[in-house]
C-alpha cells in the first residue's frame, strides 16, 4: 500500500496555522515569528512534507540555491554557522552549496558571481576583492564573521568588545602582564580584536609589550610557535589572549609538551568557543561567538534581499559572551616559577 504523501494542509492542521502561514514560513522565514516558525518546521519534520520547489523556482527564474564561500573547510569554527544557514534555508526551498575559497579564491569568484549558480552568496572570506563583491552584475552577497566596508551587508560579533571583554576578565583574576597571539596580517578580524585589546589595556593601565605579541594565523601551528617564543622570553606574561581557539589549543599543547602548566604557571583565553575547547585539559575560558544564531540570521537577511531582489539590505552586529572555564586562574607568584 502506498504511504499518503504529505500535503501543505496536513502541516497546517498539525501545526494549527492557516497554509498561508506555513507557505509563509516555508518561502519568508524572517517574516514569521520564531515560535510560529518551530511549530511549522516541527510538523513539516513529522508530515515529511516537501514542497514542490523545483516549479516555484521554475516560474520565479531562481536556482533554489545559495552559495557560501568558506576560506578553509577544515577549520572547525564554520561547523555550526553553516548548520544554521542550512536550519533556515533548507525549510525555505534552498539548496545550500559550499565552496573553499583557498584553492582558487581570484579565479573562480568571477563564475561564482557570473553564472548564475546561485541565487545569492554568504561570504565568510573577507580578503576577497571588494570591487567584485560590490559590482552590479550579481545576486545579493553577504559578508558572514567578516566584512569589508559599507556597501555590502553583513553579520557579524563585536570583535573589538570580547577582546576587551577577555582582557578585563584577566585582569579581574588578578593578570598585570598580558599577552597575545594575533590572527594573520591584514585581517579585519586580527584588527579589531587586536584593538579590543589595546583600548581594554590603556584603560586599565596595563603595559602593551611588543616583545609580548606574538604573531599568529588562526591556525594551530601557529599557537604551537607562540608558545615556543613565549618559553624564549626571560620576562614573560602571566597570561595570553589568543585570538583564536584553535591557537589557544596550540598554545596549550606545546606548553604541555614542555612541562609548562595551564593556567598554574600562565593563563590562556581563546576566542570563538568551537566544540572541542570545552573537553580540554585544561577547559579553555574563551570567547564564545553565537555561531548557529549567526548562520540564521545570514539565511534570513540574504533570503529577504533576494524575495526583494535588491543588492544591499542593513548589517547585524551580534554580542559575544565569556565562557569561564579552567584555564584562567590567578598569576603565579615568582615563587612559584622556576
Amino acid at each position: 500500500m502506498r504511504q499518503k504523501t504529505a500535503t501543505i494542509q496536513d502541516v497546517a492542521r498539525i501545526s494549527g496555522v492557516s497554509t498561508a502561514t506555513v507557505s509563509r514560513t516555508l518561502s519568508h522565514p524572517e517574516r514569521v515569528a520564531e515560535a510560529t516558525r518551530e511549530m511549522v518546521l516541527q510538523a513539516v519534520r513529522q508530515t515529511g512534507y516537501v514542497a514542490n520547489h523545483m516549479a516555484r523556482n521554475l516560474r520565479r527564474r531562481r536556482t533554489g540555491s545559495i552559495l557560501a564561500l568558506v576560506p578553509n573547510l577544515a577549520n572547525p569554527f564554520f561547523s555550526e554557522i553553516l548548520s544554521g544557514l542550512a536550519s533556515v534555508l533548507t525549510p525555505a526551498g534552498y539548496g545550500l552549496l559550499i565552496a573553499d575559497t583557498h584553492t582558487d579564491p581570484e579565479g573562480r569568484l568571477a563564475y561564482y558571481l557570473e553564472s548564475g549558480i546561485a541565487d545569492g552568496l554568504v561570504v565568510f572570506d573577507g580578503t576577497l576583492p571588494a570591487a567584485a563583491l560590490a559590482g552590479r552584475q550579481r545576486p545579493p552577497v553577504l559578508l558572514a564573521c567578516e566584512w569589508m566596508d559599507d556597501s555590502l551587508p553583513s553579520v557579524r560579533v563585536d570583535n573589538a568588545e570580547g577582546a576587551a571583554i577577555a582582557i578585563r576578565h584577566l585582569y579581574g583574576m588578578g593578570h598585570r602582564t598580558i599577552g597575545h597571539v594575533t590572527g594573520p596580517a591584514g585581517n579585519v578580524l586580527t584588527e579589531s580584536r587586536l584593538m579590543g585589546m589595546r583600548g581594554a589595556m590603556a584603560d586599565l593601565g596595563l603595559p602593551m609589550r611588543e616583545d609580548w605579541i606574538f604573531r599568529g594565523d588562526f591556525g594551530l601551528a601557529s599557537g604551537s610557535a607562540a608558545a615556543m617564543a613565549w618559553l624564549g622570553l626571560k620576562d614573560r606574561p602571566t597570561a595570553v589572549f589568543c585570538a583564536s581557539d584553535e591557537m589557544a589549543c596550540g598554545f596549550i599543547g606545546a606548553l604541555q609538551h614542555a612541562g609548562v602548566s595551564v593556567p598554574a604557571e600562565v593563563s590562556v583565553v581563546g576566542f570563538d568557543d568551537i566544540e572541542v575547547v570545552a573537553h580540554l585539559t585544561p577547559a579553555l575560558t574563551t570567547i564564545r561567538q553565537p555561531r548557529q544564531l549567526i548562520g540564521r540570521r545570514a539565511a534570513e537577511m540574504l533570503a529577504a534581499m533576494i524575495d526583494a531582489r535588491s543588492l544591499s539590505g542593513p548589517s547585524d552586529l551580534l554580542p559575544v559572551e565569556l565562557i569561564r572555564r579552567q584555564s584562567v586562574t590567578s598569576p603565579p607568584t615568582r615563587g612559584d616559577v622556576a
